[in-house]
C-alpha cells in the first residue's frame, strides 16, 4: 500500500477536504469561553481554531469560563493564527436581521422614542437606532402648527419621547446605515377600515389639533379632517383661531372625502342664516344697508346681521369717472334698490343710481 501525502498538505487544504466549512468575515459563530484575561477573552472555536475578543468589543456582557457565547468574526485569521471577533458587531448583526425581518412580514412593532428634534423622532430597535420624520405620524401625533413656528413643533415632537408607538419600519438598509419608522403605516390598515364606515353627509365629532390661517385640523377617531377657513362659520371668518381651539371637541359634517382625509364643515351643522333673512328682500324693493367694504369695484353693502349684497361701480351713478371710495364711508348707512336676488350663489345686486332717479 503507498503511503499517504497528508503530512505535506496545508492546514487550508485539509479544511477544504473536510466537512468543516472555513469561517469567513462577517459569520456569526459559536464558542466556549476559554480563558477570561483583563484585557480579552478567549474563545474555543472548536474545529474552527481559537478566537478573541477584546474587551471594547465585548458591550456590558459579563462573562465567564465554560460560558458558550456568539461572536462576529472580524478577521477569520490574525498572523499569530486566531480569529478577531466582536460580540457587538454579532449584536449588531442579529438586530439588522431581525429588522430586516420585520419590515419583509410588514409587522408592527411598539417603540420608544428617545429623543427628538424638528424633523422628527429617534427610535431604537433591536439595538439599531433609527429616525421617524415628522410626516410619518399619525393624525393623533401629527404637530398641526404653522411651518415657521420650529419652536412650537419641537416641543409637541418632545412630548412624545418615552411614549410607546406603534410602528412599522418604513425602509430599512444596513448597508447604508438606515432605519425609517412610520407610525402613519401602522395605523393606516385600521385608519381605512374605519374610512370604509363614513360617507359624505355623514355628523360625526373630533377634536381640533391645529388651527392655521386657512383653517382647522379635527381628528377624527384617527382620521384626519381639515375644515377649511369658508367652512367654519356662516359669518365671514378672518381668523380662524377665533372661532375654534386646539382640543376642542367639535362637531362637524362630512364634505368630501379624499383618499385618507376628510373635508369637513362646522358651519353646515346649522341652518344658513342667509337663506332665512334673504326672505325679507325682493327684486325692486328700496332697502337700507350700512357699507362695510369699499372695492374699486363697488362697495359691500350689510342688509341684515347674515345678508350682504353689492353695488357695483357701474350702478352708483351715471358718471363713469366715478370713485367708490369719494362716494361712500365706511360704516354709513344709505338707501338702495334691489336689483337681483341669486339664491343659488348667496349674492344680491344692488343700485344707488336707481334711487336718486
Amino acid at each position: 500500500m503507498p503511503k499517504t501525502a497528508t503530512k505535506n498538505l496545508t492546514m487550508d487544504e485539509l479544511l477544504a477536504g473536510s466537512d468543516v466549512a472555513q469561517i469567513k468575515a462577517g459569520d456569526v459563530v459559536e464558542g466556549v469561553v476559554s480563558s477570561v484575561k483583563k484585557h480579552e477573552i478567549w474563545i474555543d472555536l472548536g474545529p474552527n481554531g481559537v478566537g478573541v475578543i477584546f474587551r471594547r468589543e465585548i458591550g456590558g456582557t459579563a462573562m465567564a469560563e465554560g460560558e458558550t457565547i456568539s461572536a462576529s468574526v472580524v478577521d477569520p485569521e490574525l498572523d499569530e493564527g486566531y480569529a478577531l471577533l466582536s460580540m457587538k458587531r454579532a449584536s449588531k448583526d442579529r438586530g439588522w436581521g431581525e429588522l430586516q425581518r420585520i419590515f419583509d412580514a410588514q409587522e408592527i412593532v411598539e417603540v420608544v422614542p428617545y429623543s427628538a428634534n424638528r424633523g422628527g423622532l429617534l427610535v431604537e430597535l433591536e439595538g439599531i437606532r433609527g429616525f421617524m420624520p415628522v410626516s410619518q405620524l399619525s393624525a393623533e401625533n401629527y404637530p398641526r402648527v404653522s411651518d415657521a413656528d420650529k419652536d412650537e413643533i419641537l416641543t409637541k415632537l418632545s412630548s412624545l419621547v418615552g411614549k410607546t408607538l406603534r410602528v412599522r419600519i418604513l425602509d430599512v438598509s444596513r448597508k447604508d446605515n438606515k432605519l425609517i419608522f412610520s407610525e402613519k403605516e401602522a395605523v393606516r390598515d385600521d385608519m381605512q377600515s374605519r374610512l370604509a364606515d363614513l360617507k359624505v353627509g355623514d355628523m360625526v365629532e373630533g377634536v381640533v389639533t391645529g388651527v392655521i390661517d386657512f383653517g382647522a385640523f379635527v381628528n377624527v377617531n384617527g382620521i384626519e379632517g381639515l375644515v377649511h377657513i369658508s367652512e367654519i362659520s356662516w359669518e365671514r371668518v378672518e381668523d380662524p383661531k377665533a372661532y375654534v381651539k386646539v382640543g376642542e371637541v367639535v362637531k362637524a359634517k362630512i364634505i368630501a372625502i379624499d383618499k385618507d382625509r376628510l373635508s369637513l364643515s362646522i358651519k353646515q351643522m346649522s341652518e344658513d342664516p342667509w337663506m332665512a333673512e334673504v326672505k325679507a328682500f325682493a327684486a325692486g324693493d328700496i332697502v337700507e344697508g350700512k357699507i362695510t367694504r369699499i372695492t374699486p369695484f363697488g362697495a359691500f353693502v350689510q342688509l341684515s346681521p347674515a345678508v350682504e349684497a353689492l353695488v357695483h361701480v357701474s350702478e352708483m351713478s351715471d358718471d363713469e369717472g366715478i370713485d367708490p371710495e369719494k362716494l361712500f364711508k365706511l360704516n354709513e348707512k344709505k338707501k338702495f334698490k334691489v336689483l337681483e336676488i341669486d339664491k343659488e350663489n348667496r349674492k344680491i345686486a344692488l343700485s344707488l343710481k336707481d334711487v336718486k332717479k
